[in-house]
C-alpha cells in the first residue's frame, strides 16, 4: 500500500502568502533518504504504509509546517550551519512527540557504527551535533553505545549537554515551539533552535574533558552565559583579504639608491662634474626592513599613528597583526596583513578580543618572511587556545617556532623597530613574556 501524501495542506503558515504545487519524490527510511527542499518545493519521502514509513513522513512534513522557509543567515543567528540544522532536527522531533508521535522509533540502524566512527575519529565537535540531532530516539540509545565503545569519557558529557538541551525545551509550550516566524518572542526558531545551535557550537568547540578537573570546567561551561571550556587548539586562521590599503609617499620598497666612486653600473655622466668627488657609480642597497607579528589581542592593540611612525622608522617592514574572537566558529577573519613595502591598511583594524591563533600566525609570518629578514614578535608571553584559554602544549609549540627560526620577542612595537634598526644588538628585554619567556628562560631586563 502507498500513500500519496498532500504538503500543500500542511503549508498553511503565517509567514508564507502564496501556496505553489509541490513534487513529491518516493524517498527511504535510510537517514538521508527523506528531505524536505523549500527552494525547489520538493518533498522526498517514504510512500509505504510500515510505521516507520509514517514517522518519517510526519517527520519532513513537519519541517514543512514549522521550519524556516528561506536560508538561514549563520552570522545572524550566531552559529555554524550544522549546528542550526541539528538544533532544528531536535525541535522538530520534539514537536512531533508533543503531538503524539512516537519519536522513539526513528531510527535506521546506523548510529550505533556512526558514534563508533565519529569517537574513534576523535570528532567531539560532530559527536555533539548529530547526537543533539537524535535527541528523543532509540537511535540516540545507539550512538551512545557506539561512542561508549571508542571515547567512554565521552559520554557523560553528552548526557549533560542533553539534560541541558532537555532545559530549553522545557520552558516553551507547543505553540511557542511551532510557531513560524523566523524572528521575535513568538518564534519557534528564535526561541528554540537558536539557542540550542549556539550550545552545540559552544559544547563542539570546547575539548571533550577526559578527568575530573576537566570535567568541571565542562560542566561549569554549560550554563547560560558562561565561559567556554578550553579547547586545547589553535583556531583555524582566516586571512581577512577585505582591507583597503593606500600607497605610502616615498615607500617604494625595501631598496635604497646612492652613488660611490666604484661599482659596476655607471649613473649619469654629469655626475663627474655636478659631484665634487665624483661618484658616479649607482649602488643599490636594501633599506631596513623585516617582518614584525603583532599580538592585537586587548591591550595589545596599535593605533594608525604607531603604523606610520613604524613604516617611518623602517621603510622595507612588514607588519601583519592577527586576534581571534573566542569561541568563533563562522571563520570571522583573525588575522590581517597592516603594511607591505608599498603600501599600508587605511585603518588599522581592531582585534578580537582573545589570542586564538598564535601558532598559525607565527607560521604564516615566517612564510612571508624573505632570506636575511629578522623576524619579531609583539607579545606579552601569553598564548592561548580558540576559546582564549592559556594552554601549555600551545605555549611549547609557539616556544619551539621562537627557537628554529630565531624569532625576536618585543614588548611594544617601539621595541620591534629597535631590533630591525639594530639587528646585531644583544639580545636584552624590557619584558619577562609570561609564559613564553618562562619557556625560553626570559627574565625582565632593560631594553
Amino acid at each position: 500500500m502507498t500513500t500519496t501524501p498532500f504538503p500543500e495542506l500542511v503549508m498553511t503558515r503565517s509567514d508564507v502568502a502564496l501556496v505553489e504545487p509541490w513534487t513529491v519524490r518516493q524517498g527511504t527510511t535510510q537517514r538521508g533518504g527523506a528531505s524536505c527542499d523549500f527552494a525547489h518545493r520538493a518533498l522526498t519521502v517514504p510512500l509505504g504504509g510500515a510505521p516507520i514509513d509514517r514517522l518519517v513522513r510526519a517527520h519532513e512534513l513537519m519541517h514543512l509546517r514549522i521550519s524556516p522557509v528561506e536560508g538561514i543567515d549563520v552570522g545572524a543567528v550566531g552559529a555554524s550551519r550544522r549546528a542550526v540544522e541539528c538544533a532544528e532536527e531536535c525541535r522538530v522531533n520534539e514537536a512531533l512527540r508533543r503531538l503524539g508521535f512516537a519519536v522513539n522509533e526513528l531510527r535506521d540502524g546506523s548510529e550505533k557504527t556512526a558514534g563508533a566512527r565519529v569517537a574513534a575519529a576523535s570528532e567531539w565537535s560532530e559527536a555533539v551535533s548529530f547526537f543533539v540531532a537524535l535527541r528523543g530516539s532509540d537511535g540516540e540509545r545507539d550512538f551512545l553505545q557506539g561512542i561508549r565503545s571508542e571515547r567512554p569519557e565521552w559520554v557523560r558529557a553528552l548526557r549533560a549537554v542533553k539534560k541541558e538541551v532537555d532545559r530549553l525545551l522545557e520552558r516553551v509550550d507547543i505553540n511557542t515551539l511551532c510557531a513560524t516566524p523566523l524572528s521575535g518572542e513568538g518564534s519557534g526558531f528564535q526561541t528554540i533552535t537558536v539557542p540550542i545551535a549556539r550550545l552545540i557550537d559552544r559544547v563542539g568547540g570546547s575539548a571533550a574533558p577526559r578527568d575530573d578537573a576537566s570535567w568541571k570546567r565542562f560542566k561549569k561551561s554549560l550554563s547560560p552565559g558562561a565561559r567556554r571550556a578550553p579547547s586545547g587548539r589553535f583556531a583555524t586562521l582566516v586571512i581577512d583579504e577585505s582591507r583597503d590599503y593606500v600607497d605610502v609617499p616615498g615607500r617604494t620598497g625595501a631598496r635604497r639608491r646612492r652613488y660611490d666612486v666604484s661599482g659596476v653600473v655607471v649613473g649619469p655622466p654629469s655626475r663627474t662634474w655636478r659631484d665634487d668627488r665624483r661618484r658616479v657609480f649607482r649602488v643599490t642597497s636594501r633599506a631596513a626592513g623585516g617582518v614584525i607579528v603583532i599580538d592585537q589581542s586587548g591591550s595589545m592593540n596599535i593605533g594608525d599613528d604607531e603604523l606610520d611612525e613604524a613604516l617611518r622608522r623602517v621603510p622595507g617592514v612588514t607588519v601583519i597583526g592577527y586576534s581571534h574572537r573566542p569561541g568563533d566558529t563562522l571563520g570571522t577573519p583573525n588575522a590581517w596583513i597592516l603594511a607591505t613595502q608599498h603600501q599600508r591598511v587605511r585603518e588599522v583594524p581592531s582585534g578580537n578580543v582573545g589570542n586564538g591563533v598564535d601558532g598559525p600566525a607565527l607560521r604564516w609570518a615566517l612564510s612571508l618572511r624573505r632570506p636575511g629578514d629578522i623576524l619579531v614578535w609583539v607579545t606579552d608571553g601569553q598564548v592561548t587556545d580558540s576559546n582564549d584559554h592559556p594552554d601549555g602544549a600551545l605555549t611549547a609549540e609557539c616556544g619551539q617556532l621562537v627557537r628554529q627560526h630565531q624569532i625576536r620577542l618585543a614588548a611594544t612595537l617601539d621595541e620591534a623597530l629597535q631590533v630591525l634598526r639594530s639587528p646585531h644588538a644583544p639580545r636584552r628585554y624590557s619584558a619577562g613574556f609570561g609564559r613564553i619567556g618562562r619557556f625560553l628562560g626570559i627574565s625582565a631586563d632593560v631594553l
